[in-house]
């Protein structure tokens, strides 16, 4: 007898809620249909579904985003880098405490080598007929940074390998959701002939009508949920015969009632609970230079190092003057970005310094890596002093021109570190990464010191 399957998904959603009301009617609606027909369907998100730049999220510690899968009605779910390592230790282990799916992380563990009580390594669903779905997750493995957080990874495909051998005996069809990128899907294609399916994520790739590596079926839907994937799975005679992709374009999707205020409404009752938190009631800094300047400053002194650099763009729009909230400080500085020291000798400060002064900063547009802006914007310097004779520059730090052979603390924003701005932090072998601390809680640090002292931004 056939069978089909049905299996939706959504990936990378990055709290891009413009289109979620729409996409919830639809999975709503689609789930109830193939009940109806008596047909077996499932839900499942791969991940960064969760992004502090929206104040929901931020003020809910993503609470607010786990409720959204639950009337939803997800089925599974594996998380994301922002869920994994933008969140406090504690912010990502009590992030799905009401959730009512698995959390399926093969690869997370708490420091002593056991799963946090909320993922499992893997589930089994079972159709009507019979018929055993066998799922895992897996995320990427930032295995520093889980570290500074208080987790672990492992090498995601090294315990794939531990996965695939316990679901191969337990499930008629194994399917991997992957916060890896299509560069580890594809591998896990050619390495992995157990796998029908890979529901991938993380890299935002967009797979129409999917891709088979060998026999296994790779399927992304995006970003921003921009896209919803469909697989369907034909199953005959016990067997799995055909396997097909698509997806739906949210653009597309019957629009709902009201979609456009509830939108507005998740932004609105973010930003009153961040607006309520006052961070400055008389701030006097005015303009994007100024609070650049004035983050700069904070990223030195809090580090501790000797010198800074950021970029201009690190602040989205102008502040307003007066009373400062939370939200302002989300609002203009929305980055999932943490602060980090790197340790260059004089001769490579130097050379990271000619670079900075490049004009091409001012207008380069840039994506990922954190930022959460567009342009780049011009360097900023803190602790730094510039100065041009004839067609040369010179540069010093607390007065002294900068000795080539020293080697100097440079507090810089981490994007820094991950792409080729500047090859000598690219390169430099000392770098230490400050966690959970945004660049906009050393903002706040730094405003509330003014008014009153204090000794940590989180």
């Amino acid at each position: 007898m056939m069978e089909v399957i049905h299996i939706y998904h959504t990936n990378d959603l990055h709290s891009h809620f413009e289109h979620w009301p729409r996409i919830q009617s639809f999975l709503q609606e689609r789930k109830k249909w193939h009940q109806e027909h008596g047909e077996d369907c499932f839900l499942f998100d791969i991940g960064d579904h969760a992004d502090r730049w929206h104040p929901l999220t931020e003020a809910s510690m993503g609470q607010e985003n786990t409720q959204l899968l639950n009337e939803t009605g997800f089925h599974a779910i594996t998380i994301g880098n922002n869920e994994g390592i933008t969140f406090p230790h504690d912010g990502l282990d009590h992030l799905y405490d009401h959730r009512q799916f698995d959390v399926l992380v093969a690869n997370l563990f708490k420091q002593d080598g056991t799963h946090p009580s909320w993922v499992k390594e893997n589930t089994t669903f079972e159709t009507k007929s019979g018929i055993k779905l066998g799922v895992t997750g897996l995320t990427a493995n930032y295995a520093h940074l889980y570290h500074l957080l208080g987790w672990k990874t492992e090498d995601p495909l090294e315990i794939l390998k531990a996965q695939v051998t316990k679901l191969k005996d337990q499930s008629d069809i194994i399917v991997l959701l992957s916060h890896l990128g299509i560069g580890d899907d594809e591998r896990i294609g050619r390495e992995f002939p157990e796998i029908d399916v890979v529901i991938g994520g993380h890299t935002h790739h967009i797979l129409h009508e999917g891709k088979l590596v060998n026999e296994t079926l790779l399927t992304c839907a995006g970003k921003y949920g921009m896209y919803v994937g469909h697989i369907t799975l034909i199953i005959d005679d016990n067997k799995l015969i055909d396997k097909k992709a698509r997806l739906y374009d949210s653009n597309e999707l019957p629009a709902t009632l009201g979609e456009e205020m509830v939108v507005e409404n998740l932004y609105k009752k973010g930003k009153d609970l961040l607006s309520n938190d006052i961070v400055s009631v008389n701030h006097p800094y005015m303009g994007k230079e100024e609070m650049a300047i004035l983050l700069c400053d904070a990223t030195r002194e809090w580090c501790q190092a000797d010198c800074a650099l950021i970029n201009e763009g690190l602040i989205i729009e102008d502040p307003t003057p007066g009373v400062i909230t939370k939200f302002d400080l989300l609002k203009n500085c929305p980055h999932p970005i943490n602060p980090c020291v790197v340790e260059l000798t004089g001769a490579e400060l130097k050379e990271v310094l000619l670079q900075s002064l490049d004009e091409k900063w001012k207008e380069m547009q840039i994506m990922g890596l954190g930022f959460r802006g567009k342009v780049m914007g011009k360097m900023i310097y803190s602790g730094i002093e510039i100065q041009k004779r004839l067609q040369s520059y010179q540069f010093f730090i607390k007065g002294r021109s900068i000795d080539a052979n020293l080697t100097y603390r440079v507090a810089i924003p981490d994007m820094f570190t991950f792409g080729k701005f500047f090859p000598s932090i690219f390169r430099a072998k000392n770098k230490k990464y400050f966690l959970p601390e945004f660049m906009r809680h050393l903002l706040e640090w730094k405003i509330r010191k003014v008014e009153a002292p204090c000794s940590a931004p989180y």
